[in-house]
């Protein structure tokens, strides 16, 4: 896993290249005006591989006049850059490790709030060997342990993402323990990781949302979703990092994030994304229910 830079690395690339390109005093004072306009999202890479930020973010920064530097990551390590006072402000989705980070005094006072949901699906190669859809194909512990079973492949983030927290948490309500040959780590993104799926022709757990925006041509399939139980819900949150963390907290631009994500005009517009092109939106927003 590569290591993040923290916020001066981010940032200070800018500054760097302002003084080597001329205008030395001039030029390094407008580029601190704009790095001081410069918001840190850390988030997760569904919200990127999806292409919701894509279709969103030109609008706050229009609005708001700052300016987004976006680092997509697995949540738990989006997290640690909160944690660890690299990141101004968070959109992730592992709610139990979100309270934790806000009990234990890394988020603003405001907390943690609901943004949108989805939901995950278990993807296979579309001949599904391992018939899952026939037998568990809205069973999502009796599909994971048939793949236990028959030790089909299957590939994990295992990157302390929200997915590889949810796919945890099935294993462990199976009573099973994955390890193997048929067992892959990846140790990398939901976008990869499809990939690989594909390439190697195995099974997978990802959002609906980076699946329908990236799983169009290729070889694999749905074979186990809308589980009634709600195994497979996916929230997702907005968290403010703590200010006291160090002095280049930009707190004021997190708070601005945080408002507009939760507005009624932005949580309109998360709600369309994607309808038109997928017959239903990717992300269905929930800010305040």
């Amino acid at each position: 896993m590569k290591k993040i830079k923290s916020r001066y690395g981010i940032l200070g690339g800018m500054l760097l290249a302002a003084a080597l390109s001329g205008g030395l005093l001039a030029g390094c004072g407008q580029k601190k005006e704009e790095a001081s306009k410069t918001l840190i999202l850390a988030t997760t890479t569904s919200t990127k591989d999806s292409g919701l930020l894509d279709a969103v973010l030109p609008d706050f920064e229009a609005k708001t006049g700052y300016s987004v530097s976006v680092v997509s990551v697995g949540s738990g390590e989006a997290m640690k850059m909160g944690e660890n006072g690299e990141a101004d402000v968070l959109l992730v989705h592992s709610p139990a490790a979100e309270r934790a980070f806000v009990e234990h005094g890394h988020a603003d006072a405001d907390g943690r709030f609901d943004v949108m949901y989805n939901d995950y699906v278990l993807i296979g190669p579309k001949e599904d060997p391992a018939g899952i859809r026939q037998t568990a194909g809205h069973d999502a512990l009796k599909a994971f342990e048939t793949l236990y079973d028959t030790e089909s492949t299957f590939i994990s983030r295992s990157d302390d993402s929200g997915t590889h927290k949810k796919e945890c948490s099935i294993w462990e309500k199976c009573g099973k323990n994955p390890e193997g040959g048929w067992y892959v780590k990846a140790g990398t993104g939901m976008g990869a990781v499809i990939e690989m799926a594909n390439e190697k022709l195995a099974y997978t757990l990802s959002d609906r949302a980076t699946w329908l925006n990236t799983g169009g041509d290729t070889d694999l399939a749905v074979v186990c979703e809308k589980d009634e139980s709600g195994i497979l819900y996916n929230q997702y949150g907005v968290i403010c990092v703590n200010p006291d963390k160090n002095e280049s907290i930009h707190h004021e631009g997190a708070k601005a994030f945080r408002e507009w994500i939760l507005s009624d005009e932005t949580q309109k517009q998360i709600g369309e994304y994607g309808a038109e092109q997928y017959g239903a939106p990717l992300f269905v927003p929930n800010a305040g229910k």
